[in-house]
């Protein structure tokens, strides 16, 4: 192994926190890792790496030597990118957050589609609700909704126009009773989003607040959908998530007057000229796939299919409310 790939070694090692999660990473036996380390560490004539029972991390003469590592394995991979994007062929890795309640129910059940048509990207996908910085945190895209946009310089493409609506299970509303209008709200249990009191902020048609008492809340607007389907409460969940739900009559649709419509869902990504194929095939994807009817959005029942006309798979528009 040369130089430049032993100082790639040590950066996925320091990356990873243990040289047996480098070797599995790199294809690697552990003692073949470490003999290159070891190489390495002869080569500059430091020691770079304290080991112990909990894994590996760099000396003080290791982390400054990462540092330069890091730069040149971004410099490296910068370069390949740019020769693989010549042809304008979709390849290479692709990095994708999206928000964990989309992600779960619309964007994994429509990759299959997407990597079928094309075969030579990978995709490695982080479902979170955090705010995204693109650019620093490594990053081609990221869905979220479109008002949690914090990046100015990002570039924001709207595929998904939705909007959000208040709805609870048969078993809550047996025991609570049914709401009649936005003012019965606060004596109902309504269930939140933690730390997120723009989601939280149940504004009615007439200025009012409604929600108000909450023995229920979740880090995710998943969570809160499935604590809904539980019977814990009353939510106000886009209408991509819970329309199924609502025609198996597992939740039903309250206040139906009552619509927050600015829920709209975007593809964020870094604002670059020569955006790579694969991002660009993933955010022409995302718009072709559920941008069909006035919600946008598209079922991803079993048996129905997610893709585009041309390929057979024609997508089957859920029925709209409100």
């Amino acid at each position: 192994m040369d130089l430049a790939s032993q100082m790639m070694l040590f950066v996925k090692v320091v990356d990873s926190g243990s040289i047996s999660a480098a070797s599995r990473a790199m294809g690697q036996t552990p003692s073949a890792v470490s003999k290159q380390i070891g190489l390495l560490e002869d080569h500059v004539r430091f020691r770079l790496l304290s080991r112990s029972r909990a894994g590996v991390s760099p000396t003080v003469e290791g982390r400054d030597f990462y540092t330069r590592c890091k730069a040149v394995a971004a410099a490296f991979e910068e370069a390949a990118a740019h020769i693989q994007n010549l042809d304008g062929i979709p390849r290479g890795k692709l990095r994708v957050a999206s928000s964990v309640a989309f992600g779960k129910s619309q964007l994994i059940p429509a990759l299959p589609m997407f990597l079928d048509q094309n075969p030579e990207v990978q995709i490695s996908l982080d479902l979170t609700d955090r705010d995204i910085d693109i650019e620093a945190e490594g990053y081609d895209a990221a869905i979220c909704f479109a008002e949690q946009r914090q990046d100015p310089d990002a570039v924001l493409r709207k595929f998904l126009k939705s909007h959000r609506i208040l709805c609870a299970a048969p078993a809550y509303l047996a025991r609570a009773g049914t709401p009649e209008t936005f003012g019965d709200l606060p004596r109902h249990n309504c269930l939140r989003i933690a730390g997120n009191n723009d989601r939280n902020d149940w504004i009615g048609p007439n200025g009012g607040h409604g929600e108000a008492a909450c023995t229920f809340e979740g880090n995710s607007t998943d969570v809160v959908f499935r604590a809904t389907l539980a019977g814990i409460g009353i939510a106000r969940l886009p209408f991509y998530l819970v329309a199924s739900k609502l025609r198996s009559g597992e939740l039903v649709h309250l206040l139906p007057d009552y619509s927050q419509k600015n829920a709209e869902l975007a593809v964020v990504f870094a604002d670059k000229r020569n955006m790579a194929p694969r991002t660009r095939a993933f955010v022409d994807f995302l718009v072709r796939t559920f941008r069909g009817g006035p919600e946008g959005c598209t079922e991803m029942a079993q048996g129905t299919g997610a893709g585009v006309a041309e390929r057979g798979n024609a997508p089957r528009p859920i029925d709209h409310f409100g």
